[in-house]
């Protein structure tokens, strides 16, 4: 299980470490985005640091309708205690968690301040 807490802004954060396919790792506090699609996203500073392999470009269509190109990577998380390697999309905004990472786990948030993030993997059957 992952364990997290709703921030006073009402952001849902888990702490989560990523590496890069040396082992390179950073402990980061990741945003839980429900509206992204897409794995993990980290700012360009971060994937410099990490120094993360370039995969190849992305489109994305944003809420006002206009279209961003956008760097991807390929990268690892640990997630629910294990590596899994996942594609991270470069934006420079907060770190963000997205459904694909989410697949196959339940996401439960008490929105208050100081409340409760609980992702836990689904049962066999449910998936």
């Amino acid at each position: 299980m992952i364990t997290g807490i709703v921030n006073e802004h009402h952001e849902a954060l888990i702490p989560l470490r990523v590496r890069n396919s040396q082992g390179r790792e950073e402990n980061i506090l990741a945003v839980v985005d429900t509206g992204f699609n897409g794995s993990l996203s980290l700012p360009s500073e971060l994937i410099s640091k990490l120094e993360l392999e370039f995969q190849r470009r992305g489109l994305a269509q944003l809420a006002d309708g206009s279209e961003i190109i956008f760097n991807i990577y390929n990268g690892w998380v640990i997630w629910d205690e294990l590596p899994r390697r996942v594609k991270i999309d470069e934006a420079n905004t907060d770190p963000m968690i997205g459904m694909n990472l989410l697949s196959g786990f339940q996401l439960k948030i008490d929105v208050e301040r100081g409340g409760a993030v609980t992702i836990q993997q689904l049962s066999k059957s449910s998936v």
